[in-house]
């Protein structure tokens, strides 16, 4: 094979790769928990901002995951992306650090 024709397929078997990691839906949106709870966009939002918290508690116990399956769709999400961005992009601490210039 040519070099052109191995990148195709180096780039054709990536991307496939790739899309079988996708994630697919979610069978529990919008279907309570236990305690009758759907989360919403603030849920998530407070997911989001606690997220490496509760990543190191659920290294240790089963009952603690990072992400709430009882949820509303897309709100929570954009809410948990949104919290978590919020954290790891400095946002709380980018306030101290514009004071100081």
């Amino acid at each position: 094979m040519t070099s052109r024709s191995t990148r195709l397929v180096l780039v054709l078997g990536l991307t496939l790769l790739l899309a079988a990691c996708a994630a697919g839906p979610n069978p529990s949106v919008d279907i309570a928990d236990a305690d009758g709870i759907i989360r919403g966009f603030w849920g998530g939002l407070w997911q989001g901002i606690i997220s490496p918290v509760t990543f190191i508690i659920s290294l240790f116990t089963d009952r603690v995951s990072i992400y709430e399956v009882h949820n509303s769709g897309g709100w929570y999400d954009f809410g948990f992306v949104l919290g978590a961005g919020i954290l790891f992009s400095g946002g709380f601490l980018g306030i101290f650090r514009a004071g100081r210039r």
